[in-house]
């Protein structure tokens, strides 16, 4: 899936961590103004994971989840490419709300041609390797048996779940220093490197930015996406390049 392999003058989108629930309407409000004021017309969207601050399951009950896929499906519908990479808060979104927002779904890492130049997406939690802990609970709970019996539980046990999870994240978080909680610099030029690529868009981190890295004596790009509670942004990349932009709320 490459919604913008061609060679075009449109541009195209990227947005991370939103983080949408029934109780942050501001943050919802914004995304949709986005929608209708930036993206209309534009090649694509990409969401690059944490859309919503939790994900339950595709019967997950929330209203903010029935307006999203309305307004991401009627996007879709007048022509410009919706597409989604996994978060880590809402890895369990599957085909059926996907099918329902008119998105498809990529894996994390992809690679895409972005108006001729490859390049590498990812939510950017891999990229964070010193985060042991996490990474092994990372794997544990992505596991394809493990996601298949989650997806199963009732759904109040899911909620209960989700609760007890961000919980002990938020706890876990309190104690770890700012740089265990960023991207590894070698990570960074690993996955470039693996991928063959000069060029990265993820979120995750919250620290909207463009960092230069070295894959030998090649220099390399790197986009870091805002969230949208601290504050709000996106990365618009055409055939000229990128850039970020960035607003105060």
């Amino acid at each position: 899936m490459n919604p913008v392999s061609k060679q075009g003058t449109g541009r195209t989108y990227f947005v991370a961590d939103l983080h949408l629930s029934d109780e942050r309407p501001a943050a919802t409000g914004r995304f949709f103004r986005f929608l209708e004021d930036e993206v209309a017309g534009a090649d694509a969207l990409y969401i690059l994971g944490d859309l919503f601050e939790a994900w339950i399951g595709d019967d997950h009950d929330e209203a903010v989840a029935h307006d999203t896929a309305s307004r991401l499906k009627a996007l879709s519908a007048a022509g410009t490419a919706v597409v989604f990479l996994h978060g880590n808060r809402d890895f369990m979104l599957a085909q059926a709300y996907a099918r329902q927002a008119g998105m498809s779904l990529i894996d994390d890492p992809s690679v895409v041609d972005l108006y001729g130049t490859p390049t590498l997406l990812m939510h950017g939690d891999t990229l964070c390797s010193d985060d042991i802990p996490y990474q092994n609970f990372r794997r544990r709970v992505r596991r394809p048996l493990v996601l298949a019996l989650l997806r199963r539980l009732p759904f109040a046990l899911r909620k209960r779940l989700a609760r007890q999870a961000r919980a002990g994240s938020e706890s876990a978080k309190a104690g770890k220093s700012a740089e265990i909680m960023d991207v590894n610099p070698a990570e960074v030029e690993r996955a470039l490197a693996a991928h063959g690529v000069c060029r990265l868009i993820h979120g995750h981190t919250h620290r909207p930015a463009r960092h230069t890295h070295h894959v030998g004596s090649i220099a390399c790009e790197r986009w870091v996406l805002p969230d949208w509670y601290s504050r709000w942004g996106y990365v618009v990349c055409d055939s000229r390049g990128c850039r970020l932009e960035l607003a105060d709320l």
